[in-house]
């Protein structure tokens, strides 16, 4: 028999985010003055926005900040059972203190694209070992008897390396984004809390389930984390996370997604369920849509013109936003806005009336849309190029 439990602790996630959050946040100078001391300084390159050398490798104080939120977790009774009953947030510390040392070291001496490359399969293999796989997943094709769509089952092969895919390119694709001061931090923390509240409305649709502890958990600490390193990250920053920082928020965001999505139990759920019938991967994509979008832009840029993928480029769609005309700060809102409203957009459709959250998503996308053109428009409007 399946343990359940008898109500939503949100209090208590919320509890063991700030946590994260504070620690995070007090733990950022102190690494601040190591990667100083050390020599992790990020000089300005030709596709960099900041024009003065800043200190990287925040991302080992929002790592610190995770095991510290994981320990607090571990202390409250309700919130246990996310240990007692799965190993998937044990193996996303271990898996993220792997990858936050590679990262560490990348901030330090330039690994190339092959050896980081390496370290993330690795990473994610770490994963898959503590049991963060896929099991299985809905698809819109296949139904028998009137039932809508069929569910995909996984032998432990097949889910282990899905595993591994979605971590590598999310980890990539959270890496290829930061390219502003908070834009990383502030994606993180909006997909984290849309991964957090999918599982709580999993967590309330199974009737307490506690295979929905762990991905709550494992989305609230990154959300803690990444809120507590923005006062620093913000522009004009003081730190940046460096890719310790940006490769583990997405290991984190795959953990988190897979652990949620991966192991739904479509028995406990009718066919006429939208919960059920919502593709989990249409979730996690929507959650990353920019991120991802802006990955593959990338890699068809780079190999029409006959490069690696991994080369660098000032043409990411935040450096497209500055070419219209917004600055910094606004161009990383404009992103959040985007973001969020795809991504919470996206985990409302399980949550709320579907007619009444196309309309808002909508109308937050025209909004969006035009905010987002308004410098081309005065400049159209002055008779002015770009």
């Amino acid at each position: 028999m399946t343990p359940t439990s008898a109500g939503l602790p949100i209090r208590e996630y919320v509890l063991v985010a700030l946590v994260t959050a504070a620690l995070t946040f007090l733990l950022t100078g102190l690494v601040r003055r190591f990667a100083i001391k050390i020599g992790a300084i990020a000089t300005p390159r030709a596709r960099d926005v900041h024009v003065i050398p800043i200190p990287r490798m925040g991302g080992l104080a929002m790592y610190l900040g995770v095991v510290g939120g994981m320990a607090m977790a571990h202390q409250l009774p309700v919130l246990r059972r996310a240990f007692e009953y799965s190993l998937d947030p044990l193996g996303v510390v271990i898996g993220g203190g792997a990858i936050v040392l590679i990262g560490a070291l990348d901030d330090r001496f330039e690994l190339d694209a092959w050896t980081k490359l390496a370290g993330q399969v690795m990473c994610a293999g770490i994963l898959v070992i503590f049991g963060v796989q896929w099991n299985s997943f809905w698809v819109p094709w296949g139904g028998v008897d009137g039932v809508v769509g069929s569910v995909v089952q996984l032998d432990k092969n097949q889910g282990g390396l899905l595993a591994v895919l979605l971590v590598v390119v999310m980890v990539n694709a959270m890496n290829f984004v930061d390219g502003l001061d908070g834009l990383a931090g502030g994606l993180g923390f909006i997909a984290a809390a849309a991964t957090c509240a999918f599982s709580l409305g999993l967590l309330a649709s199974s009737g307490g389930d506690v295979g929905s502890y762990p991905p709550a958990l494992i989305a609230a600490t990154l959300a803690g984390a990444c809120l507590g390193f923005l006062p620093h990250n913000f522009q004009p920053a003081k730190i940046f996370m460096g890719d310790s920082g940006s490769m583990m928020i997405g290991l984190m965001l795959a953990a988190a997604s897979t652990s949620a999505s991966g192991k739904i139990n479509y028995i406990t759920f009718s066919p006429s369920d939208i919960l059920a019938l919502l593709s989990p991967l249409f979730v996690v994509a929507a959650v990353l849509f920019l991120p991802l979008l802006d990955l593959l832009l990338a890699v068809i840029r780079r190999t029409r013109r006959g490069e690696s993928p991994f080369a660098a480029d000032k043409m990411h769609l935040h450096h497209r936003l500055l070419e219209i005309g917004h600055s910094q700060r606004r161009a990383v809102l404009l992103i959040y806005l985007w973001a969020a409203l795809l991504a919470f957009g996206a985990v409302s459709v399980t949550l709320f009336d579907n007619a009444a959250v196309f309309w808002i998503v909508g109308i937050g996308l025209l909004v969006a849309v035009l905010i987002s053109g308004v410098p081309r428009l005065k400049r159209q409007r002055n008779g002015t190029s770009p």
